[in-house]
């Protein structure tokens, strides 16, 4: 079984993770309190949790939370929780991050997954992720862990100028796409395909 620092090796050697700060994140972090079983904690694979949704796998995790350029001082908007883990992730980086999930059971693992680590610095809402959290909004930084078929509008009006949103967009096979919301409107890049579970 492939373990964390041969992780970290690969990603390395191989130039698709070079941010010190997440490298640190993905040690501090246990994964293994995130899925339902320990063992295939360090697969490189998506894996099932409860409610029919998933654990991302891990390379596609740390490109995207990379992508997102997170600092210290960021306020943080993911969408959808799911069993927690990319949030202790982002909880590691920065001062505080909000998340929200539309299972009200995968809140309460996510909330028990965290506490396992002793993460406090969060704060998870029981709604749709196509609406936001206009409460708390601007952020700096926004995360999609689901696949919408487009852009909601609501999440690019709870952007910051010059904040950045990174999410996989689409039906089926989905474009990974990263935003920076300028003055000037929106900048896009695209990482390339991927398949995630759909946002509902």
């Amino acid at each position: 079984m492939i373990g964390k620092e041969q992780m970290i090796d690969y990603w390395t050697a191989n130039g698709i993770v070079h941010d010190d700060r997440l490298i640190e994140a993905f040690r501090r972090v246990e994964r293994e309190n995130f899925v339902l079983n320990r063992s295939q904690a360090y697969i490189d694979s998506a894996l099932p949790i409860k409610c029919g949704q998933t654990i991302s796998q891990p390379t596609t995790i740390m490109i995207m939370l990379q992508a997102l350029e997170l600092k210290r001082n960021d306020k943080v908007l993911e969408i959808g929780t799911g069993s927690g883990y990319n949030l202790a992730l982002i909880c590691s980086m920065v001062r505080k991050a909000y998340s929200l999930e539309i299972h009200r059971e995968l809140i309460d693992l996510a909330e028990a997954n965290l506490q396992k680590e002793g993460i406090t610095n969060f704060e998870i809402f029981n709604r749709n992720g196509y609406e936001g959290l206009k409460e708390k909004s601007l952020f700096d930084k926004i995360i999609l862990t689901a696949a919408p078929e487009r852009i909601p509008e609501r999440l690019i009006e709870q952007l910051k100028e010059g904040g950045i949103l990174i999410g996989p967009i689409g039906k089926y096979l989905q474009k990974m796409i990263k935003i920076t919301k300028s003055k000037n409107g929106l900048v896009k890049e695209d990482f390339g395909e991927f398949v995630f579970v759909r946002m509902v």
